[in-house]
């Protein structure tokens, strides 16, 4: 596998060893028999991706640097309500637990969402829960059948992938609710501020879309493009493209495999809270395209931030909350006693097909490596009777236990892998999928321990071997030197650092109190005032303002657009898109007479044993008709949508965009998102394009000629004359396709109305609540009421 040099490093990262099922398209690579996949760079999709890779730049100006031993952290005044929304195992909750905690010493309300096994967990460290279903174990035993991004044949046959849909979507409602529904247990209102999460959340971007509020995300594993290494789950193979540009071209095909898993099912979600469908070329790596804020919660100190990742992305540290003040029951204290330092043996939350075979190969180990062990049984339940050399255990903090073992055998959980590493405790990893494989390397690579064994690829004597490596003298002093390093970090305080960097603060405050996050607008003729819940609750109550004059404000409106990159793409892709609509359609014209033959069908029978009576088949026949009207009205609806507005309108892009193709950075006139700002940006490109092509023709050849000579003559009249023919286009066109287009967005904002209200209705009472818990004095709400008189007769001066 080819990898790129990282430039941090001046060295390349180890080979993954990715986890990824064979059912992918057939042009993308091959699969072994593992579930490992060599993506093939000479796909169509692969060079596409590299064509964008390509015009990345190799180096961004670095982020701040973040060291919590010598920094007193980046202050945030205002307080806000931040649910953290996380899917996975406790391993994948318990890093959030101390950031939530951290985040409530700034000041801020915090809620944890995830699962509702964790809700004792969660409550225990004085954090505020919501569940949002979804079963962890039943996850994690099919992440380890499906290792990868697509299932297995067995997998399909079974009926687990639906099983699977039906609980993701569980998971995105349930996302959705943490973010405007009250408390479960106390009914305290509560409506997010901001959202962080870690990417398997899948809602994180779309919640945040629809609330207008900030989105940070955090995770284990490299999930962000960079020319530095591979992503970890895609294999490459050998090809004569440049591999720095390969490295960069995986994330692509792996964000590209995942949207076309979960495409449907997110885009299902998104029109449950009134938010349009993401086109199927945004959905993969929508999180860059937004810049959307990330944090990577491992050690600098075993893999640096690349120089090309932009300074909205950081590498923080592990995330490592206060340690455990445990006492260990007699027994294990006993054993611990009784001979030399055991070996730590546990998978945590891996749910495995066959325990005892797992068990048998574990004990077959220890006995050949002549050691002493502790095996903790996790969720496949690894069962067994303890002896003199081998303790079994359930629920026991590894930050404790660590510091009584010499050395760790795991699945290479990223929680699991830092405390060993934190302990300086010599590491082998058995990864069953995800980010296991890439910590596995990781650590081998540090020499800490052995290179990772794949499950599938475990038996005694290659355990054995790899326990007998950990206990060499070479890996523990590899150990203690990793261990100085990440003792030397505070992954929590840089992370929340990190999150406080990003927030637009300039947009929070509210006018009145500035302490406080604007949610509320009010206008002021044509000026705006922008206010906090407290705010808006103590005017509401003094009658100084109507409730119905009050709009949400979003802090950080997020907008979708199918990008186009050139004008014949973008005309066949928005006519591939009408194409597939008005197929849809006619397929309802046919499904829907029938669908209500059914219904009547199971009506009739229904009254008939109820009453006597059976339905009117003339009743019967009107919803027939109706049902093929309705696919009939879709279809010319579609149609007319295309033809007047999603043709034009990608059209106009494309030319708009055409530029860039021979290196000229085209004009950015803004986002449509209502008819308003559709006439604007449209008179703006008409302007832009015809001024821009017609001085571009006259003064490019010429500035070439001042660069170049005669050569850069004849280069500037190509540039000028393409410059013409695309930008005049655009003008043209987009002079009323962007109108129409920003018509479309209005008209279909008034038929979803539903979220709006009930996200206003969530904040006022949140509002009335905050206000409630302050308990401001007569003279304090005298005082906001002073303001706000003020800042209306500025105004209105």
């Amino acid at each position: 596998m080819g990898n790129g040099a990282n430039p941090d490093r001046g060295e390349s990262p180890p080979p993954y060893s990715p986890y990824v099922d064979p059912q992918l398209t057939a042009e993308l690579g091959n699969v072994h028999y593992d579930g490992r996949i060599d993506v093939n760079l000479e796909s169509k999709l692969a060079k596409s991706i590299a064509k964008i890779a390509n015009e990345q730049p190799d180096d961004h100006p670095p982020a701040p640097e973040y060291s919590a031993q010598t920094s007193e952290g980046i202050y945030c005044d205002v307080k806000l309500n931040i649910v953290i929304q996380i899917v996975g195992s406790r391993g994948d909750v318990q890093p959030f637990i101390a950031l939530g905690n951290a985040l409530q010493s700034h000041g801020h309300r915090v809620r944890i969402a995830t699962h509702g096994v964790f809700e004792k967990f969660v409550k225990d460290s004085y954090l505020e829960f919501f569940p949002i279903g979804g079963d962890p174990a039943k996850l994690m035993a099919y992440m380890v059948k499906n290792p990868g991004l697509i299932p297995q044949i067995k997998t399909l046959r079974d009926g687990e992938i639906k099983q699977k849909q039906v609980m993701v979507a569980e998971m995105l409602d349930g996302c959705w609710k943490s973010c405007i529904e009250d408390d479960p247990d106390t009914k305290e209102p509560f409506v997010a501020d901001a959202i962080i999460a870690n990417p398997p959340s899948f809602a994180h971007v779309h919640c945040a879309q629809a609330l207008g509020i900030p989105v940070h995300l955090m995770f284990t594993m490299p999930w962000s493009s960079t020319k530095a290494f591979p992503h970890p789950l895609a294999n490459m193979n050998s090809t004569d493209m440049n591999p720095r540009t390969a490295n960069w071209v995986t994330y692509g095909v792996v964000e590209w495999l995942t949207w076309q898993g979960l495409g449907d099912v997110i885009n299902r979600f998104r029109a449950s809270i009134d938010l349009a469908s993401v086109p199927a070329t945004e959905g993969p790596c929508l999180a860059e395209a937004l810049e959307i804020p990330f944090t990577y919660c491992w050690s600098p100190a075993l893999v640096p931030k690349p120089r090309d990742w932009p300074s909205h992305i950081d590498v923080c540290g592990f995330f490592f909350g206060e340690p455990s003040s445990y006492i260990p029951p007699a027994e294990l204290a006993e054993f611990l006693e009784a001979g030399s330092p055991p070996v730590y043996i546990g998978f945590g939350s891996i749910v495995v097909d066959n325990p005892e075979k797992l068990i048998q190969t574990v004990l077959a180990a220890v006995s050949r490596a002549g050691v002493r062990a502790i095996v903790s049984k996790g969720w496949s339940e690894l069962a067994g009777t303890s002896d003199e050399n081998v303790f079994y255990i359930g629920d026991c903090p590894h930050d404790w236990l660590f510091q009584h073992v010499a050395a760790v055998v795991h699945h290479g959980g990223a929680g699991t892998t830092a405390c060993g590493l934190l302990n300086g405790r010599p590491t082998a990893i058995v990864p069953f999928f995800g980010d296991q494989p890439f910590w596995g390397n990781m650590v081998a690579r540090a020499g800490a321990g052995p290179s990772p064994i794949p499950h599938a690829e475990l038996d005694p004597d290659i355990l054995a071997s790899a326990i007998q490596f950990c206990l060499t003298p070479d890996a523990a002093e590899a150990a203690r030197e990793i261990a100085l390093r990440m003792q030397a970090e505070s992954g929590v305080a840089a992370a929340v650092d990190s999150f406080h960097r990003n927030l637009p603060l300039d947009r929070m405050r509210c006018s009145i109190m500035p302490d406080q996050a604007a949610v509320w607008s009010y206008d002021v003729g044509k000026q705006r005032l922008i206010l906090s819940k407290t705010a808006v609750n103590i005017l509401i109550e003094h009658d100084k303002i109507d409730a119905r004059h009050i709009k949400c404000y979003p802090i950080n409106p997020i907008i979708i657009e199918n990008r186009r990159w050139d004008p014949l793409t973008g005309v066949l892709s928005a006519a591939g898109a009408t194409g597939t609509e008005m197929a849809k359609s006619t397929g309802e014209m046919l499904y829907n007479p029938y669908k209500e033959f059914k219904r009547a069908r199971t009506e009739s029978a229904q009254n008939k044993a109820r009453t006597g009576q059976s339905q009117n088949p003339f009743d019967t026949a009107g919803n027939m008709v109706g049902g093929t009207l309705t696919g009939l009205g879709k279809f010319y609806g579609n149609y007319l949508k295309g033809v007047v507005i999603d043709i034009p309108h990608a059209a106009a892009e494309g030319f708009r965009r055409a530029p860039q193709l021979y290196g000229e950075k085209p004009k950015d006139y803004g986002n449509v998102h209502d008819w308003k700002s559709g006439v604007k940006v449209g008179g703006k490109n008409f302007v832009g394009g015809m001024t821009g092509g017609v001085a571009g023709f006259f003064t490019s050849p010429f500035k070439g000629a001042m660069e170049e000579g005669a050569a850069g003559a004849v280069k500037g009249f190509a540039r000028g004359t393409l410059g013409l023919a695309t930008k005049m286009p655009s003008a043209a066109i987009g002079l009323t396709a962007y109108p129409f287009h920003g018509i479309s967005k209005s008209i279909e904002a008034a038929f979803r109305t539903r979220t709006p209200k009930d996200i206003v209705s969530a904040r006022l009472r949140d509002g009335y609540a905050h206000a409630s818990r302050m308990q401001l004095s007569k003279e304090e709400q005298q005082e906001v009421i002073q303001i706000f008189d003020a800042l209306l007769s500025t105004l209105h001066a």
